[in-house]
């Protein structure tokens, strides 16, 4: 596997926005760091989301984006993008979606942290970015990134490069998940494989496993 570089680490704690005629509370604003921050079992130290029902939580501890995404959004936008553009805690160079596969870990730092499942793109994009369509842009790219639950808390630096640790036996890439969860919906053929992987997050498991439930009560009517 190619070396693995932290771009930025990135942090932001949840603040009030105006969001159209709403307000709402987002922690999707990050900003990089440059000291060696502490990585625990929810988040870094510094961090946080505003919606605990769809953001956070052990399996979505950290949000990781790639580096070498950028420079297409940057001309589809017609920006320049900075560092936590898409609300990334990391903004890793390496290991983009059609390279990492769900269960997949690494070290970095004194962490230990591991691929749970495609990151799935919000509307708080289009706040970013003011674009009504960017999540459906981000979808429809594959450039999605991915969410990683640590295995072991500790100490991470910007610094630091990532190393890998171990990988399934069964591997299913974080581009195959997202081609199932947003273009292939009833690919049973593919589904099944991926309900194997004990480390797919339980949101996504649940999700697959009701489309699941619905494809084979219909294929039993007919």
């Amino acid at each position: 596997m190619q070396k693995i570089e932290i771009h930025s680490l990135n942090v932001g704690k949840p603040q009030d926005v105006q969001f159209g005629k709403k307000e709402i509370t987002t922690g999707i604003h990050k900003k990089p760091v440059s000291e060696p921050v502490l990585l625990s079992t929810l988040n870094f130290t510094g961090d946080g989301q505003g919606d605990l029902v769809n953001h956070g939580g052990k399996d979505k501890a950290v949000c990781v984006y790639q580096f070498e995404h950028y420079s297409y959004w940057e001309k589809e936008l017609g920006k320049q993008l900075q560092p936590g553009a898409f609300g990334e805690n990391l903004t890793l160079q390496g290991l983009t979606e059609d390279e990492v596969c769900i269960g997949d870990s690494f070290q970095i730092g004194e962490a230990i942290v591991q691929v749970s499942q495609p990151r799935q793109p919000c509307f708080k994009l289009s706040l970013i970015h003011e674009r009504k369509d960017m999540p459906l842009l981000v979808q429809n790219t594959g450039y999605t990134g991915y969410y990683f639950r640590v295995l072991k808390e500790g100490i991470v630096s910007p610094s630091d490069e990532l190393v890998h640790v171990s990988r399934p036996t069964l591997a299913i890439t974080v581009t195959e998940a997202n081609r199932l969860m947003y273009h292939d919906k009833d690919d049973l053929d593919g589904i099944r494989p991926l309900l194997k992987l004990e480390e797919l997050s339980e949101s996504w498991r649940k999700t697959f496993l009701k489309r699941l439930d619905g494809i084979e009560a219909v294929a039993n009517e007919n």
